[in-house]
């Protein structure tokens, strides 16, 4: 992972957020051009500013940097929602996503 990764990442989670670059810096509280000067490579954010980066998606740090996760924050919610299925609909919720794959292919 390199400094094109966290530009491109923030750049993917804003777009799902469906928020513009210059709403983005808004809302971090920097000038409009913040978060364009991320995106196109002229700097990255500090630490601070990182976390404030992932609190403004919802996400943690480790859910930033899983390449896996398309989009961390519904993932996150999902399994929330899970841990209070009991075992009999957790199983019967498996078959389901099975069988939605299965669809898929």
């Amino acid at each position: 992972m390199d400094a094109e990764f966290v530009r491109e990442r923030i750049t993917q989670l804003r777009l799902q957020k469906d928020v513009s670059e210059y709403k983005m810096s808004y809302d971090l509280g920097h000038s409009r051009g913040y978060i364009n000067n991320i995106s196109s490579g002229k700097t990255l954010p500090s630490m601070t500013e990182f976390f404030a980066i992932c609190d403004y998606f919802e996400i943690s740090p480790v859910e930033f940097f899983d390449v896996k996760a398309t989009n961390p924050k519904l993932s996150r919610n999902v399994l929330e929602l899970l841990e209070q299925l009991d075992e009999e609909d957790l199983e019967l919720t498996l078959m389901n996503i099975k069988r939605l794959l299965r669809t898929k292919k």
